[in-house]
């Protein structure tokens, strides 16, 4: 704070006495919330030669005001050109991280510019240009305040905000104190004609737009002064490293550094990665799995933040332990990248990775063995495929059993290897995550992840779509079923494999008898339905609708339809086969031949710069994206507003992931709109009637929960009116309705 800085006894100072103008700027920097100049002339040199000082200012909250005259160096005038366009400007800096804001301002070059930019471009240094009003001179003012949000310090000067001001030139400030006698009113006036000309009401000056700034070139400028904004980089750093001799302005450095290596200590420390903190609901949930004997199941919807919630959990063991142990399964290799960066953003370090794709084993024996003798922190990420393997359990077994376990899509772990594994596992504490924890006709799959989480329905914490939705956390949507008929052949086919399955089905039970045979007649019949021909014709009139209602089909995610579902306990990548290409080919085809001026692009396995494509979608550049399972998982796309699902997988876990992918919230998108393609053949053979009632409901719940949260609910019950009235369903009835 200003009242506890050691400003020189007699307030004032002199370049080449004890106390140097510099050594004030410091001082006052490192304690300050806000800075307001009145200048003559301004070089971002300055800041440079005060990096020091102004990280630690811009770091705290600090916000610099400065009315400048309308000559400027050429890289100054650009740098505030762009900070200025400010819906243009790309450059990002996180001003929270001050490691990085010091190192940019401290490196005089093209890095320092962008910092420069970006600070305007952020309000963080806000600028006035002026030139004097029917008068051939410049504004020549020296003088500040600097305030605490309490106390204020003010100065008037005889050198310019420029590297030569505080480095070449013999310069003399004089500063007055707030909280002293007599001066409080004096600063006050100075406060007072500050906003006056601040305000832009002042008459007698003139206020110039940015791209006004005349730039300082020696043979327009005759000045000498002139060369005061045109300091090169070499000699800007050369002078500076040289210059800093002073015993005080020594002590103002060291006491600048302490301060900032603080910071420093503190930003790298395990912390919530937004500054406002864990939502209330993700409180919630850490505080209702506490209770639970930190264990349970986070039942949440898609987009509703449940890798935050576990990461809160675990880090809020860090505050208690003062270190933090956790692995976390995952089902891809894509979502293990995407939990890497997750906790990153919490400064969480030691991050292990374990894929089919990694070469892992010495990182955690070295782990294991360091375990030993000190406390040591870590997250180990791995793939449910290599997570039950031997080679991977050998090391699991030696983990310290306080760390965490955080399971991603939980309802993995009811499969037939790993849930034979979910009793062997010594780790206590335990997180499983899952918008739809419940395995559908998999009585002992839930049985025993209920057991290895202490939990059951409602679950330990659940959040539903519908709650996110009401709270602004998903956005709303419109949602369009289309039914789709197959061919006279694909009925044919179908109704001959059904004939065959009838044999097994259980009309009372409504399930099939377990035998391989089954399998691969329903794998058969799946094709069938996913294959259905007519689907890229209705797939074509909806985006040609679409099209001519909006005009282009900006943002568009569009789902092809898909053979067979990943086994994550024996693959983490999936890779789309021969077959698989050729379907995707086929829509992205019917994409682009929508409208020349639709850029469309795949997103698949084989796709290249992954995160560049999703970045040119999100902007704009790519108008469509069409894939399989790619986007499914590790994929954030905020932006998308239209969504096309061709699949029908029967997997009504798949939709609920895919919907709450494109509900997430974005400031530019006001509703989503959702299409899905649901075949449903209409058979009328009166020993599979039963089979294929059950069948259509089974397909049907992916329609009953989307369409309860739907904007356009009525709209979904016309277009299925046909087959429900067929197959006689109740669309809203109890047993039909799954919502999450």
């Amino acid at each position: 704070m200003l009242k506890e800085v050691n400003w020189a006894e007699d307030r004032d100072y002199k370049s080449g006495s004890e106390d140097e103008p510099l050594q004030f700027y410091i001082d006052a920097l490192c304690n300050s919330s806000s800075f307001d100049l009145l200048l003559g002339y301004f070089s971002s040199s300055a800041l440079n030669v005060l990096s020091l000082g102004f990280a630690n200012f811009i770091y705290s909250g600090g916000k610099m005001r400065a009315v400048i005259n309308n000559i400027l160096s050429e890289e100054d005038k650009d740098a505030i050109l762009r900070g200025k366009d400010k819906e243009n400007f790309s450059t990002i800096y996180n001003f929270n991280d001050i490691a990085e804001l010091k190192s940019s301002l401290d490196d005089y070059g093209k890095h320092f510019f962008e910092c420069f930019a970006w600070l305007i471009a952020n309000d963080k240094i806000d600028l006035k240009i002026i030139k004097p009003k029917n008068k051939k001179g410049i504004s020549h003012y020296k003088s500040g305040v600097f305030g605490d949000g309490e106390n204020y310090v003010s100065f008037k000067s005889s050198c310019n905000f420029t590297y030569y001001g505080f480095l070449e030139n013999l310069e003399e400030l004089d500063c007055r104190l707030s909280w002293e006698a007599n001066d409080l009113k004096k600063i006050k006036k100075q406060k007072k004609d500050f906003e006056n000309l601040f305000s832009g009401k002042s008459e007698i000056v003139e206020y110039l737009d940015a791209d006004k700034i005349k730039t300082a070139i020696k043979d327009e400028f005759g000045d000498k002064n002139i060369q005061e904004l045109i300091i090169q980089e070499k000699e800007l750093i050369q002078t500076k490293n040289n210059s800093f001799k002073n015993t005080k302005i020594l002590n103002s450095i060291k006491a600048a550094t302490n301060k900032l290596n603080d910071f420093i200590k503190i930003e790298s420390s395990p912390k919530f990665p937004y500054p406002d903190g864990p939502r209330d609901y993700q409180k919630t949930a850490h505080q209702k799995w506490v209770d639970n004997g930190k264990k349970g199941l986070f039942a949440m919807a898609t987009g509703t933040g449940k890798t935050l919630t576990s990461l809160n959990c675990l880090l809020n063991e860090y505050r208690d332990n003062k270190s933090y142990k956790a692995v976390v399964l995952v089902p891809t290799i894509a979502l293990v990248n995407q939990w890497k960066n997750e906790c990153r953003k919490f400064n969480f370090n030691n991050i292990i990775t374990i894929s089919s794709k990694e070469k892992w084993p010495q990182n955690v024996s070295f782990l294991n063995t360091a375990s030993n003798f000190i406390d040591v922190s870590y997250v180990i990420i791995v793939t449910y495929a290599s997570f039950y393997r031997k080679s991977f359990q050998s090391h699991f077994i030696n983990l310290p059993e306080d760390t965490l376990l955080i399971a991603d899509e939980a309802h993995n772990l009811g499969s037939n290897n790993l849930s034979k594994t979910l009793p062997k596992i010594h780790l206590q504490k335990r997180i499983g995550l899952s918008a739809t924890p419940d395995r559908k006709y998999d009585d002992i799959g839930n049985k025993s992840i209920e057991e290895f989480f202490n939990d059951s329905p409602p679950f330990v914490y659940s959040y539903t779509m519908e709650q996110a939705m009401d709270k602004g956390w998903l956005s709303q949507y419109k949602y369009y079923p289309h039914i789709v008929k197959l061919t006279n052949i694909e009925l044919e086919e179908y109704r001959e494999k059904s004939k065959q399955l009838a044999k097994y089905f259980d009309n009372q039970t409504k399930k099939y008898k377990d035998c391989p045979e089954v399998e691969r007649l329903l794998l058969e019949r799946k094709r069938i339905i996913h294959k259905a021909h007519n689907k890229l014709a209705a797939f074509k009139e909806i985006l040609d609708n679409e099209f001519n209602s909006r005009g282009n089909l900006n943002y568009t995610l569009v789902y092809v339809p898909e053979g067979i579902e990943p086994n994550y306990e024996s693959i983490d990548d999936y890779i789309e086969d021969s077959e698989d290409i050729s379907l995707i080919d086929k829509y992205t085809r019917v994409v682009s031949r929508t409208d020349s001026s639709i850029m469309v692009k795949q997103y698949t396995s084989k796709t290249k710069n992954r995160e560049h494509v999703i970045d040119s979608f999100q902007k704009g550049a790519i108008n469509v994206l069409t894939s399989m399972k790619c986007l499914d998982e590790g994929v954030d796309v905020p932006r998308s507003e239209l969504a096309v699902f061709c699949a029908s997988t029967g997997n009504p876990r798949q939709f609920v992931q895919r919907r709450g992918r494109v509900l997430r919230t974005h400031n530019d998108k006001t509703y989503a709109v959702i299409h899905d393609l649901v075949v449903a053949p209409e058979i009328n053979d009166e020993s599979t009637f039963e089979m294929e009632k059950s069948i259509i409901k089974k397909e049907l719940e992916r329609v009953v929960d989307f369409s309860t949260l739907a904007m356009n609910k009525p709209d979904t019950y016309e277009a299925l009116k046909s087959i429900l009235t067929y197959y006689n369903i109740n669309l809203y009835d109890s047993s039909t309705n799954t919502n999450t």
